[in-house]
C-alpha cells in the first residue's frame, strides 16, 4: 500500500479509512502511467488534469464542442494559425476608422478648410493663419504635393522682409531666405541696427516651391502669386510692421500689382505705399541677395533702398 506498514493498514481497514488513503495516495504521474488511459490526449492535457481534479481524462475533442464566444474558448496548441487577422488587428482597424478622411480636423475646432477665401483669412490669428498655409490647396505650387515654408521672425516688427518664391533651399532647412542669401540678408539687416529675431519678420510671398514635371524649380505664376498674397497680406497685419521690404521682382511686382516678368528696375528707387488690410504701410523694393551674392557690384543699389526704407520710416515716425 505504497510504503504503508501491515499493522498500520489493518487499523486503517477497520476504521475503514482505507479507499481514502488510497484516493490520496496516488501521485498523478502514476495515474497518467496506468494503460487504461484514453487515447489520444494532446501533450497539454496532463497538466490541465494536474491543475483540476474535476476535468474528466476522456474529454470530447474540442472540435466537437459547442460553440463559444472568442473570449471563453481555450488556447489552441502551437501550430499553423488560421488565416486572418491578428487579435490587435481589429483594434487598429477600429481606431482608424475613427478617424476622418479629411486631415484638416486633426486641429479640432481650430481646423479650416484648404481652400479658405480672402476674407477668412483676413480674419485669421496667428495660429489659425499657420493652420491655413500647412494645409492650403489654393494653387497649382501646393497641390503638386510641395510642404510650405511658414514665415519666421518677429511676430511684432517693424519691418516685413518679403522674399518672392519658397527656393529648394528654403524647403529644406523650413525657413524662409535660407542658406547664404540668408546670410547675407542678416547682415544687411544688421547694417541698418535690425535683426530677424527682435525686429524683423521673414516670409516668402508663395509658401510652396513652384516645380516643374521633373523637379526642378520655376518661375511662379501670376494665379500662384495672386493665391498666395491674402496669406501674405495678413502676416503684415499681424505683426504690425510698417514697413515692407520686397526681395526681388517677384514680391515686388506683386504686390504693387505689376506684371511678374516686368524688371525690377521699374519698382526700385522709390517709396510705394502698399494697403495692408485697410492699413497704410511703406513698401520699399530692393534686389534679392541672391541676386547679389551672383552680382556684388549691386550690393550699393541695395545699400540705398535699405537706407530709403529706414529714411521712410523716420519721416512716417
Amino acid at each position: 500500500m505504497n510504503g504503508v506498514s501491515e499493522r498500520d493498514a489493518i487499523f486503517l481497514n477497520e476504521m475503514g479509512l482505507t479507499p481514502l488513503w488510497q484516493l490520496r495516495a496516488v501521485p498523478a504521474r502514476e495515474a497518467a502511467a496506468e494503460p487504461a488511459a484514453a487515447p489520444g490526449p494532446s501533450p497539454l492535457q496532463p497538466v490541465a488534469q494536474s491543475a483540476s481534479a474535476l476535468a474528466p481524462v476522456a474529454e470530447a475533442p474540442v472540435a466537437e464542442a459547442p460553440a463559444a464566444p472568442p473570449a471563453r474558448r481555450p488556447v489552441p496548441p502551437a501550430g499553423p494559425r488560421a488565416p486572418g487577422p491578428s487579435p490587435l488587428q481589429p483594434v487598429a482597424q477600429s481606431v482608424s476608422a475613427l478617424a476622418p478622411v479629411d486631415t484638416d480636423s486633426a486641429w479640432d475646432d481650430a481646423a479650416l478648410p484648404s481652400d479658405a477665401t480672402p476674407e477668412e483669412i483676413a480674419m485669421m490669428d496667428w495660429d489659425q493663419l499657420a493652420i491655413a498655409i500647412a494645409a492650403c490647396r489654393r494653387c497649382s505650387a501646393c497641390r503638386e504635393g510641395r510642404a510650405p515654408v511658414p514665415g519666421t521672425g518677429a511676430k511684432q516688427a517693424r519691418w516685413l522682409v518679403a522674399a518672392g518664391a519658397t527656393t529648394a533651399a528654403d524647403e529644406k532647412a523650413r525657413v524662409p531666405l535660407a542658406g547664404e542669401p540668408g546670410k547675407l540678408l542678416d547682415n544687411m539687416l544688421a547694417a541698418v541696427d535690425l535683426a530677424r529675431e527682435r525686429d524683423v519678420y521673414v516670409t516668402n510671398l508663395i509658401k510652396c516651391r513652384p516645380t516643374t514635371p521633373n523637379g526642378g524649380e520655376r518661375a511662379p505664376t501670376p494665379d500662384e502669386a495672386a493665391a498666395c498674397r491674402p496669406y501674405l497680406e495678413r502676416e503684415v497685419a499681424l505683426t504690425g510692421a510698417d514697413t515692407v521690404l520686397t526681395l526681388g521682382q517677384i514680391a515686388a511686382n506683386s504686390l504693387l500689382g505689376r506684371p511678374l516678368p516686368e524688371p525690377l528696375a521699374g519698382a526700385r528707387g522709390d517709396v510705394h505705399a502698399l494697403d495692408a488690410g485697410g492699413r497704410a504701410v511703406t513698401l520699399v523694393a530692393t534686389l534679392h541677395p541672391g541676386e547679389l551674392l551672383r552680382r556684388g557690384a549691386d550690393k550699393a543699389l541695395a545699400w540705398a533702398d535699405l537706407c530709403r526704407a529706414r529714411n521712410a520710416r523716420a519721416r512716417s515716425d
